[in-house]
């Protein structure tokens, strides 16, 4: 007879059905047992009592076992290892969890020193640290959340919690009660709003350590009172998960479920999988279509091969003839002895393994059963419920995970996947290309552009609408999210798309990809209007240069014309110009403009002086013509706000922005923190929050565009955003100025713990790695744009180009001169008038008498025939005539109008007046005069008269007459022939007439 001591707890009644299956299968082969019977002994104990374990073992060792076989908990467990090594009984434990709960390693047993343990572990070391861990890691998770029943052990996973503390993973905890309904209605009791969706975010990723049922009942509770979206991924883990267990859990759970438990390697072929070598197993138990054996628990397969273990080993004992026998033990007793044949027993045990349903069965030296193997089964993400599940991974603690565990899905075919899309229209962002009646709206923009070609990469499809509010949303007083971030904390919203700028207050309730582009604050203002300056010509100098200019021409002027007077040149023969300060003056601005003079200075120190102003001169114009090309080609008036430190020192000029926006907040925080106060930013701070950020802030930014277009207002906004709109402006009327670092970037807002982040964002990386992002960007930021950015002005294509704006104050100064000039004409043709109608004085008559002088030079001729005395080709000087007694001569004089043909030039020098008058004489009388005036002077005279036509050539500048260059002049006396009118010019020194 071969006795067994089974100890059960006293809810493992299935346990206790299929032990007694398998002694009844053994009974019958003949093979193994031959004649003798098994004949157990089953007690039903308490697992939380280890004395009642004891007392009940030491009881039925009293009649004599060969093994003992539990299936109880670790701490009834390690009472009875205690005693079987004191008894030298092999003891084959089977761990067995409360409640079906993931299983915790026992703690180890403490044995005197040279001992050997006798207990066996029939159920193999527990792995689901290693394998929760390659799971999680495969996966990429690093923040997700832990739940364990009340029943399970949370020591069993230390070990696992610091290796996810190691790796940086935030990992948290949370016990389910046995009264799931209650722990989930004081969730939504207790929490806030904003708590509530925080835990709701928590919920998408999580590894559940619990029984089947506890996971069933906790998975639909979640589920009815939506908490987790469709989008959620759960890993269940636990070694005892039957098929229909895995069944009921996919129909429960919505998402992606991942389950892992313990499998057992069996032959496709149910011949081979019912005998094992010299047993056959019971049909229902072995056939995998049986509803037996669908629902057989792995502890009820390790009983079932323990059984057969130990028979087989009884029977290789009775083979070798090295049987001893069972013999009474007492437990109470100090002197009682061990069995003698427990080593052997314990040997043969350990040396010999089985084939049976949990594979293959063996122990190593240490007594632990090495054969172990783990499935990943899981399903794919979606709302249909009773979806297939599918084999991922197999994992050993030999080879480790044999299979990959990415989501193909998400990897790179998400086809089948709406996503629901909030956004901002915000140019170039977002905007709305088509809006036809009764249509949906298209989108299309630089986001949209990015969002598509993450669509045909992974295959998924979406649905966007504008947030209900227009804003992109901030937190308000109640603690609740308002706008575009308000649809995703709400959970109406899969993905946040706009000009959404990454901050810390957005991630820590929302989720966002990698930045897709980089983010500055800039600012957008109005180009300066060109105003037309008529006299443009005048801009190369100063006002205050100008009138130094005129200053120095004056100066010079009167420099030049007091060197001739104190100085006086001599003039050479038939000069025709004269050194007044009227001269003078016209003479040096003459030069100054570069149109030459008439005035001949001949003394060292006036052309000294000249010399000087020429040079003067040269320089200004030349640098006044290079001037004038540059201001009329490049005209551009700067604007003084050229940078964002520009734009905070100035006052004059208000500026802001979108209230209760990203920008809004940056700047107050720059600020404002104390460990970053920026003074650039105080400032701006300042002017952006006067009379509490309600003068200078708009609620959208299309309206801070319109107030800068026309206004004075400076709207500092998305320096992407700005320049976007002042490259489309139609008048290219706007600049921008923006910072030189971005400090932040755009990305994707995603509800927080989606499982689209991470693959969207590998993707924004391939984008931007391959160029393709660059193109997208050339798209909405071409180069070659049309307008200025940067220029505070406005700018033609032409700039080289000048228009009649341009040189309005030229051909304005021309015109008030020929005005002037026509009035000056007028005044002198009026004072001529005036001065020919009334009677000279003496003092206004100083010219000279012609008749009278030709009648005296005849006399003169007469009086001396010699041929010496002819006029052949010299000129006579005549001493001063007295002919202030001759005012009846005047009007004869005035009507004498030339004397043709003479080559003579009379010349008359009367300084006190310096009037001037010239006459030819007529040829007739160039004639006498080569003659030796041997006729009488009254025909000469008489023929010049009759024959007198037209002006004298040409009056000179020193207050006489010039002569014709042909003849040269010889100084000859001059007395008077005879009686006549005394002029007063005798004696008079400085007065004369030469001819």
């Amino acid at each position: 007879m071969l006795y067994m001591l089974i100890v059960w707890y006293m809810s493992a009644r299935k346990d206790d059905e299929v032990f007694r299956l398998a002694v009844a299968d053994l009974n019958l082969n003949n093979e193994i047992l031959e004649t003798e019977k098994i004949t157990i002994s089953v007690e039903f104990v308490d697992g939380n009592n280890p004395f009642q374990a004891v007392q009940e073992a030491c009881e039925l060792m009293n009649r004599g076992i060969l093994a003992l076989v539990s299936s109880i908990g670790c701490m009834s467990a390690g009472s009875l290892q205690t005693l079987a090594n004191a008894m030298h009984i092999p003891h084959l434990f089977i761990q067995l969890s409360p409640a079906g709960t993931p299983r915790s390693s026992c703690p180890p047993t403490s044995r005197l020193p040279g001992t050997d343990d006798y207990t066996l572990m029939v159920r193999p070391p527990v792995y689901l640290n290693d394998v929760i861990m390659q799971v999680v890691s495969e996966y990429s998770w690093q923040k997700f959340i832990l739940f364990y029943d009340s029943d399970f052990d949370i020591r069993g996973i230390q070990d696992f919690l610091d290796r996810t503390s190691q790796h940086g993973m935030d990992v948290s905890l949370q016990k389910v009660e046995s009264n799931i309904n209650m722990m989930i209605t004081s969730l939504f009791r207790t929490m806030r709003v904003e708590e509530l969706h925080r835990y709701r975010d928590t919920l998408r990723r999580a590894v559940l350590f619990m029984s089947p049922a506890t996971a069933k009942a906790f998975i639909t509770e979640v589920v009815e009172t939506n908490l987790v979206a469709f989008d959620c991924h759960w890993i269940l883990i636990n070694e005892e998960i039957s098929d229909y267990d895995l069944q009921e859990l996919v129909m429960k759970s919505i998402g992606r479920l991942t389950v892992v438990r313990q499998m057992f390697p069996m032959p496709q072929n149910t011949s081979q999988r019912c005998v094992k070598h010299n047993h056959r197993i019971n049909t229902s138990l072995c056939d995998p279509k049986s509803p037996k054996a669908q629902q057989l628990e792995i502890t009820n397969r390790y009983i079932y091969d323990t059984v057969l273990l130990l028979a087989n080993t009884f029977h290789r004992k009775l083979e070798d003839r090295k049987w001893h026998s069972m013999a009474s033990l007492s437990c109470i007793r100090k002197n009682s002895k061990p069995w003698q044949g427990g080593k052997s027993m314990l040997d043969t045990v350990k040396k010999f393994g089985v084939s049976g349903l949990t594979s293959f069965l063996e122990f190593t030296d240490n007594g632990s059963n090495p054969n172990i193997f783990f499935e990943i089964l899981g399903t794919n993400y979606g709302e249909d419920r009773g979806r297939g599940v599918s084999r991922l991974a197999t994992w050993n603690p030999v080879h480790g995970l044999n299979g990959t565990l990415t989501d193909r899905k998400l990897e790179n075919n998400m086809r089948g996947v709406v996503l629901r899309v909030v956004t901002v229209l915000e140019e170039p962002f977002v905007m709305v290309s088509e809006n036809v009646l009764g249509k949906p709206k298209k989108y299309q923009g630089f986001s949209i552009d990015v969002l598509d070609a993450l669509s045909n990469y992974l295959g998924f499809k979406y649905e966007i609408y504008v947030a209900p509010d227009h804003k992109y949303g901030s937190l308000q007083p109640d603690g609740q999210w308002n706008g575009l971030m308000g649809e995703l904390v709400f959970k109406r919203a899969d993905v946040g798309l706009s000009a959404l700028t990454i901050t810390p207050e957005r991630e820590s309730v929302v989720d966002f990809t990698t930045r897709y582009m980089d983010y500055s604050v800039g600012v957008l203002l109005r180009k300066a209007e060109r105003t037309v300056d008529m006299f443009a010509c005048l801009a190369p100098f100063d006002l205050s240069l100008w009138a130094c200019i005129a200053g120095t021409v004056l100066l010079i002027g009167i420099l030049v014309y007091l060197l001739n007077w104190l100085n006086p040149p001599r003039l050479p023969v038939g000069s025709v110009s004269s050194t007044t300060l009227y001269n003078s003056m016209w003479f040096v601005y003459g030069s100054f403009v570069q149109q030459g003079g008439e005035v001949p200075y001949t003394t060292l120190a006036t052309r000294m002086m000249m010399g000087v102003w020429w040079m003067f001169a040269l320089i200004v114009i030349s640098s006044y013509t290079a001037n004038l090309a540059a201001f009329l080609t490049i005209t551009r008036i700067e604007n003084s706000i050229q940078s964002l430190q520009d734009l905070s020192k100035q006052t004059e000029l208000p500026y802001g922005t979108v209230l209760d926006s990203a920008v809004y907040d940056q700047v107050r925080s720059k600020a404002m923190n104390p460990f970053e106060r920026d003074p650039m930013y105080s400032q701006m701070w300042r002017m952006i929050n006067r009379t509490g950020g309600g003068d200078n802030n708009v609620e959208e930014s299309k309206e801070g565009i319109r107030k800068v277009k026309y206004g004075r207002f400076g709207f500092v906004w998305d320096a992407a955003v700005l320049e976007y709109v002042a490259n489309n402006d139609e008048d290219c009327s706007f600049y921008t100025i923006s910072s030189s670092a971005p400090d932040r970037g755009y990305g994707m807002a995603m509800q927080h713990g989606s499982p689209y982040r991470d693959i969207f964002s590998q993707r924004i990386l391939e984008l931007q790695q391959n160029g393709d992002m660059d193109i997208l960007k050339m798209k909405w930021w071409p180069k070659d744009s049309p307008c200025d950015l940067y220029s505070s002005v406005q700018s033609w294509q032409r700039g080289n180009a000048l228009d009649i704006n341009s040189f309005a104050g030229v051909f304005c100064v021309l015109a008030a001169g020929v005005v002037l000039s026509c009035l000056i004409a007028m005044v002198e043709s009026w004072w001529s008038r005036r001065k020919g109608s009334r009677v000279p004085s003496k003092e206004d008559d100083k010219e000279i008498d012609l008749e009278h002088l030709h009648r005296r030079v005849n006399s003169l001729c007469t009086e001396d025939e010699s041929p010496h005395k002819q006029f052949s080709t010299s000129s006579v000087d005549l001493t001063p005539l007295d002919m202030d007694a001759m005012p009846a001569a005047r009007q004869a004089l005035e009507q004498i109008s030339d004397f043709r043909n003479t080559h003579i030039t009379t010349t008359t020098f009367i300084p006190e007046q310096i009037q001037t008058l010239s006459r030819s004489l007529s040829a007739k009388a160039a004639a006498g005069f080569s003659a030796g005036f041997g006729s009488s002077g009254g025909g000469g005279l008489q023929d010049h008269r009759t024959g007198g036509v037209g002006p004298f050539r040409q009056r000179a500048p020193n207050g006489g007459f010039f002569r014709s260059p042909i003849k040269t002049m010889s100084s000859i006396p001059y007395q008077p022939t005879g009686p006549g009118p005394n002029f007063g010019y005798g004696n008079d020194p400085d007065r004369g007439t030469s001819i």
